[in-house]
């Protein structure tokens, strides 16, 4: 009950998002079912999960889809919650952020936003081309016990399917950056957007800037810096020079009497040392002095860094990139313990999609068909925040409370180790042994106790099982 009390004391902090205190008392019913379902087959997991009856399944299903939870407000409140709840890493007095996309398989013919979607990867599981759903994330980085390292959800957006308006250019990129710039005017605080090298781009790093934010990302190794120009002794006509002698970084790569030998920072690299160069010059696409890293690993081979803060230390910056798999890390917990895309809320008046369809065009709709289309919309991404919440729970579940999580487990893993802070499924499987507990008396909360009572299935009911 300890970890469960925990549990409730961060999410009653989350009540001003919704509009209605009942409202309220659902949306904890259905984070505590995320907690510690067993399966992740939609809303009905969250049903069998805490036992409840057939009708608390239409009662979830409409909550999901009320405007009574804010979703702007519940992911402000939640990015805000973060920064008590844990202890963020900082280079200097900067918070570090981290940004990726994931695509998620969805079949259905009647969900809007469905698309058909491109996968590079280099597993033979994923096929090329699938029709889903495309989310850009955002995660923050934060210390644990023992110098552990976690990325903790923030919020994921669908940022690709919908058309609203012809007139709309905006990228994906555009997009990103404003989910960035949203979550950081909620903090008031000065960060450093680490990505991949997809974000290296001036649509990116321009709106940074001008916000006093910097990225640090990866580049290609066809990248091209310029040395500035120099200045001349005498003023000729017309423009100054900008841009001095040009060099390719495949070139400063090749010179190893320039590199520097040093411990490697990256996470879990013990006894590894690595060679690194680090130059300031100008780069085109924004037309200012950026720092970059080339960088030698003898396991990993030569990676070419870039950041916008030429007075950030190069083994920061090598640091920092090191722990974007975090992200990564918190993708497949989300998609195998969590079930944070794990929704089938299907629209019944929708237009059928076609197989390899793309973009789906709302301004040729009428506005009940694109009212309809928001409504299920903001469903989906009130679920996807939901689990974001879940995900940040069991992670500080394990970091703060690592201790009491392995003397609630009552199982068995080949890989455990009590000395090193749980997984978020050791969590989840502790937070399971004692929801009988937390249904019986949740907290002292008498309003949710009256409501799970109200909605507890009798013994040996069967749960009509449905796919939602």
């Amino acid at each position: 009950m300890r970890l469960w009390w925990e549990w409730y004391r961060w999410v009653h902090l989350l009540r001003p998002a919704c509009s209605r205190l009942r409202t309220f008392l659902w949306l904890v019913i259905a984070l505590a079912g995320i907690c510690c379902r067993p399966d992740r087959l939609g809303v009905t997991s969250l049903v069998r999960a805490l036992r409840l009856s057939a009708d608390a399944y239409h009662r979830l299903l409409h909550m999901f889809h009320s405007p009574a939870i804010q979703l702007e407000l519940l992911t402000t409140l939640w990015v805000r919650l973060v920064l008590k709840m844990f202890r963020p890493l900082q280079v200097g007095s900067r918070l570090v952020c981290l940004a990726d996309g994931i695509k998620v398989p969805k079949e259905g013919k009647k969900m809007p936003a469905v698309r058909s979607l491109h996968q590079s990867s280099d597993n033979n599981a994923k096929p090329s081309f699938i029709m889903g759903h495309s989310f850009q994330a955002l995660s923050l980085l934060v210390h644990g016990a023992g110098g552990h390292v976690a990325a903790v959800p923030l919020t994921a957006r669908i940022h690709e399917g919908l058309v609203w308006s012809n007139r709309d250019k905006r990228t994906l990129l555009d997009k990103m950056v404003l989910l960035f710039l949203t979550v950081t005017n909620a903090w008031q605080r000065s960060s450093i957007l680490v990505a991949d090298a997809y974000y290296a781009s001036k649509k990116v790093i321009e709106p940074l800037l001008a916000d006093h934010h910097h990225l640090v990302t990866r580049v290609r190794v066809s990248t091209v810096g310029f040395r500035p120009a120099p200045t001349p002794r005498v003023r000729r006509r017309g423009r100054p020079r900008i841009y001095g002698k040009k060099l390719p970084l495949r070139d400063l790569a090749a010179d190893r009497s320039a590199f520097v030998t040093a411990p490697s920072p990256v996470y879990g690299d013990v006894g590894v040392e690595l060679e690194y160069r680090t130059i300031e010059l100008l780069w085109r696409p924004i037309g200012k002095l950026v720092q970059f890293v080339i960088v030698h690993h003898p396991r990993r081979g030569t990676i070419f860094l870039m950041t916008t803060d030429t007075d950030m230390k190069p083994l920061d910056v090598i640091a920092l990139y090191g722990h974007r798999f975090k992200i990564e890390v918190g993708f497949r917990q989300a998609t195998q313990v969590i079930g944070s895309y794990a929704y089938h809320f299907w629209m019944m008046d929708m237009t059928p999609i076609r197989r390899r369809s793309k973009n789906q065009y709302m301004h040729m709709k009428t506005a009940d068909y694109r009212d309809h289309v928001r409504r299920k919309l903001g469903a989906y991404h009130r679920y996807v925040q939901s689990a974001c919440i879940v995900q940040g729970m069991l992670i500080h579940l394990a970091l703060n409370c690592g201790a009491e999580v392995w003397r609630q487990f009552r199982s068995w893993l080949r890989t455990m180790n009590p000395d090193q802070p749980p997984s978020e499924l050791v969590v989840a499987m502790a937070l399971r042994e004692t929801v009988p507990d937390f249904l019986a008396d949740p907290a002292g909360d008498r309003q949710l106790r009256k409501l799970i009572r109200e909605y507890s299935a009798p013994r040996n009911t069967r749960v009509l099982a449905r796919t939602a």
